[in-house]
């Protein structure tokens, strides 16, 4: 089944999901919380060739706790995070606490950002789960500077119902936003997931023209 967008239709969608009941317990997946030095330090590796290597205005979207959003923080950037879940945004504020980021309650879709423009707008496992991805990615393209970019991690999950956008349809739903669209595959690199993974995983980065 298939969205107006051209989207598969997933099993699920974020608003089926307490969010802030799972907020406390967020950060124990290890591609969550990076606890782990090992797959901390490869989240970091990914980033910095994921975003500009001059220090950028960031747009975290879905940031959760804001573990990217520290890692790119700590790579100089300034971020601008934006949850829908209030605990998973208190969270972050005390995580990036001091650092030169603002984190907001709000629409991943639709991010209270006002007329603010950013270099990247960086989306991890959220595209797959809102209803409408083609209109979130039209949007999130306007809140782009020039040669901007959208880094979009994202995959496939599970086996019996499984939920996700594949590469080919993600890459079908950028193009007809213009620009470059460049897909690197995940799913061989156990130390971003803290163990082996068997399903679709890859970022797609977008640069707009």
């Amino acid at each position: 089944m298939t969205n107006e967008s051209g989207a598969t239709t997933p099993a699920m969608t974020s608003t089926d999901v307490d969010w802030d009941a799972r907020a406390e317990s967020f950060d124990d997946e290890p591609d969550h919380g990076l606890r782990d030095p090992e797959v901390r330090r490869a989240w970091a590796e990914r980033l910095r060739d994921w975003l500009p290597g001059h220090p950028a205005d960031i747009l975290d979207l879905g940031c959760g706790t804001g573990s990217l959003s520290l890692l790119a923080s700590e790579q100089g950037h300034r971020v601008t995070g934006v949850d829908g879940s209030p605990n998973m945004v208190a969270l972050a504020r005390t995580k990036l606490a001091g650092r030169d980021a603002v984190f907001l309650v709000g629409d991943a879709a639709q991010p209270p950002v006002g007329e603010e423009r950013f270099d990247v707008v960086l989306v991890r496992h959220v595209l797959w789960a809102l209803p409408d991805p083609g209109r979130a990615l039209r949007h999130w393209r306007e809140l782009l500077r020039p040669q901007g970019r959208l880094v979009l991690v994202e995959g496939v999950w599970g086996t019996v119902h499984p939920v996700g956008i594949p590469a080919d349809r993600l890459t079908a739903l950028l193009a007809p936003l213009g620009g470059r669209v460049r897909v690197e595959g995940l799913s061989d690199e156990a130390r971003l997931w803290g163990k082996d993974v068997d399903d679709e995983r890859y970022v797609a980065v977008a640069t707009v023209e």
